[in-house]
This record gives C-alpha cells, sequence and structure tokens, in this order.
C-alpha cells in the first residue's frame, strides 16, 4: 500500500502539477513514465473524459512511483470512484459542502479549488488548509495571491487556469504558491499523438522552474 500523503506534501512533489485530459487509457503509462523521466513527479488526471478513472488505474498499477490525483472532481461519487480507481489525492474547481464533509470524513489528500476569501474561510472551516486558486489568471494571478497571504498566512495554494511556463516563475516566487497547476506540458493533442519526447523535454524544464 502506497504511503499516505498530506494535502501540503502532494503540493511540493514538484513546481509544476500537470494537469492533463486522457482520451485513451492506453496513453497513460507511458504519459507518467515520460513526465518521471523529466523529473515530475505528480500528475492530475482529469475526470473529463469515459477513459478517466482507466487511465488512473494503468497508472497506479504500473507506474506506481507517480503520485497520480485525480481532477475536476465535483461530487463525493467522484471522490470515492477517484480513490477506489487508485487516485493517491484528489483536486475540486470549487468544493459545496457536500464535497467538503466527504473529503474530511475520509481524511483524503482533498484540494479544494477556490476563488474567493469567503471560499477559503468555508474550506478552513471544514479543516482544509491546501487550496486549488481557480481560474488563477482571471482572479488577478499572483496579484491576487499575494493579496490572500494577509489575511490567510497559514493557506498554500496551487493557482491553475491560463498559467503557462512564462507565468510561472512569479506564482512560484510566493511564499504561499507551493506549486502551479498547467496544462502546456501535457496537452491532449501531444498525449493523442504519442509525443513523449516532446513531453519529457516541457516537464524538464518545468521541473527546473524551482
Amino acid at each position: 500500500m502506497s504511503e499516505r500523503l498530506t494535502s501540503e506534501e502532494v503540493l511540493r512533489l514538484s513546481p509544476v502539477m500537470p494537469v492533463v485530459v486522457i482520451d485513451d487509457a492506453a496513453q497513460a503509462v507511458p504519459l507518467a513514465r515520460a513526465l518521471l523521466a523529466g523529473g515530475i513527479r505528480t500528475i492530475e488526471i482529469t475526470l473529463r473524459t469515459p477513459a478517466a478513472l482507466d487511465a488512473i488505474r494503468a497508472v497506479a498499477r504500473e507506474a506506481s512511483e507517480m503520485v497520480i490525483g485525480a481532477g475536476t472532481v465535483l461530487t463525493p461519487d467522484d471522490l470515492e470512484t477517484a480513490f477506489t480507481a487508485g487516485a493517491r489525492y484528489a483536486l475540486s474547481p470549487g468544493a459545496t459542502p457536500k464535497l467538503l464533509a466527504a473529503a474530511r470524513d475520509r481524511a483524503a489528500p482533498f484540494i479544494p479549488g477556490v476563488a474567493t476569501a469567503g471560499e477559503i474561510q468555508n474550506g478552513l472551516e471544514y479543516g482544509f488548509t491546501c487550496f486549488k486558486f481557480f481560474p488563477a489568471e482571471q482572479l488577478g494571478g499572483p496579484s491576487g495571491l499575494k493579496a490572500m497571504a494577509g489575511p490567510f498566512p497559514n493557506v498554500r495554494f496551487c493557482p491553475t487556469g491560463s498559467v503557462t511556463i512564462e507565468k510561472a516563475p512569479s506564482y512560484l516566487a510566493l511564499g504561499n504558491v507551493l506549486c502551479v497547476g498547467g496544462s502546456w506540458i501535457a496537452p491532449a493533442e501531444r498525449i493523442r499523438a504519442g509525443d513523449w519526447v516532446g513531453i519529457e523535454n516541457a516537464a524538464r524544464q518545468a521541473a527546473a522552474l524551482r
């Protein structure tokens, strides 16, 4: 059984968490191996396609050194099926009380999505201190996150949403940011093309950001 990580430990695994959409589960293991070869230790497979859960199962079984997470978790049922499939943590674009309670009761590494101070306070009431800041660029980018540091000094973030390799360093320079989420490392078209060399090279660049 894999060692259980805390949410903060998950966000410290790599400076960039690749956010991926997989249409064919057979591509999941080669993708994970390409990312690992480039120095990225974690991946968020979004629950946006019918292949997502099979992709999570495949990586958990055949590339277990990759710490795999499930993204776009919207309901308690999503949370349950993701962890049953082998995800070691989960993220959501937002969070409802039911979802927060389900994750808390499971003592799961769960990173809820937030966009406002009120949503952060709600998450704190449920015991969460690590959040996905989404959509980051549209919410003010690094300056928006810097403003959150004052009232929430113990909260840590993974900003996601229109973050690029050029924009990532300004986020990573903030004390309350542990990593960024990005789709540029392994976009869907590159995965479909089986461009594992290109993905490995992009992963290597991202891993060197910090």
